[in-house]
């Protein structure tokens, strides 16, 4: 049974829609938080407001301000905000269809899934989500979240669709003159060959399961040894050298994947013939002495 939606609306394509159901796509629960407590009784610090001119001030006293200069405000007041607040139509509207890479990283904020919002809409959701996955695109469109407009991305995801809210134009830094300093040189053929010789070894199905939160299992050892009142053991990690021959570690890190000439040829590298033990040795010369 699918856990409870967190927005119910219509997903509109030209005059076709039909109702879905939006899930939360993350788990914000799984990461380590900590609480301000005070260090004589533990008790649970509260957030004080603090004016540098007056000390602790009340909350009736706070107002909102948007600073269009530094250190200079414009006072926003609760009604100034409600008249530019939208109102939530529970649509998402797709206004245009973009190829499946087209979406650069930088502007992916949010995931969440989506479902049909019953029986009824199973049949339009199915044939917009196989249409699109046909064509290999990817619907761009907007949605009203929390009274702000939002820019979307819906594409196909198992048997139902992936939502993605992105980021303004605005909201994205340029990555120009970051990388001035960046020389433009070839790089050596034979370092390149093993790099890609390496890469090429590690190709692999993205697999997220795999890998571990090693930040937070040892937190939660640490909780759970102080808990019961024994003395934490942290082990700590082996560091990379600070100075090393780069040639050197590309040729290791490819003796050490296995990743040889037999495997380019499509042969397996040769085993290397068992160690013999002593007891077998043993009796090879008492053989002999017999």
């Amino acid at each position: 049974m699918p856990p409870r939606a967190m927005w119910t609306g219509q997903l509109r394509l030209s005059l076709v829609s039909f109702g879905v159901r939006m899930y939360a796509a993350t788990e914000s629960g799984a990461r380590v938080s900590m609480n301000q407590l005070h260090r004589g009784c533990h008790q649970r610090l509260k957030n004080q407001l603090t004016c540098p001119i007056h000390g602790p001030v009340e909350r009736d006293d706070v107002v909102k301000g948007y600073e269009y200069e530094k250190d200079t405000y414009v006072i926003i007041d609760p009604e100034d905000l409600e008249a530019i607040r939208l109102q939530a139509n529970h649509t998402i509207d797709l206004k245009t269809f973009v190829k499946a890479d087209a979406i650069g990283p930088l502007y992916v904020d949010s995931p969440y899934f989506l479902g049909p919002d019953g029986p009824v809409a199973e049949e339009a959701f199915r044939v917009i989500r196989e249409a699109m996955r046909a064509t290999n695109t990817i619907g761009i469109g907007t949605l009203i979240m929390s009274a702000r407009e939002r820019i979307v991305s819906v594409q196909p995801e198992g048997k139902g669709f992936l939502l993605n809210t992105l980021r303004y134009a605005t909201e994205v830094r340029s990555s120009d003159g970051l990388f001035d300093d960046v020389k433009e040189a070839k790089p050596d053929a034979e370092q390149l060959q093993l790099a890609e010789t390496i890469i090429k070894g590690k190709v692999d199905e993205f697999q997220p399961n795999l890998f571990e939160d090693h930040y937070r299992t040892a937190f939660l050892d640490v909780v759970k040894a102080k808990i019961k009142g024994q003395k934490p053991v942290i082990v700590e990690e082996t560091e990379t050298p600070t100075t090393y021959n780069f040639i050197d570690a590309l040729k290791r890190s490819v003796e050490e994947a296995g990743i040889g000439e037999g495997k380019k040829n499509g042969k397996k590298p040769a085993k290397k013939p068992a160690a013999k033990s002593a007891g077998a040795e043993g009796k090879k010369s008492k053989t002999k002495r017999a």
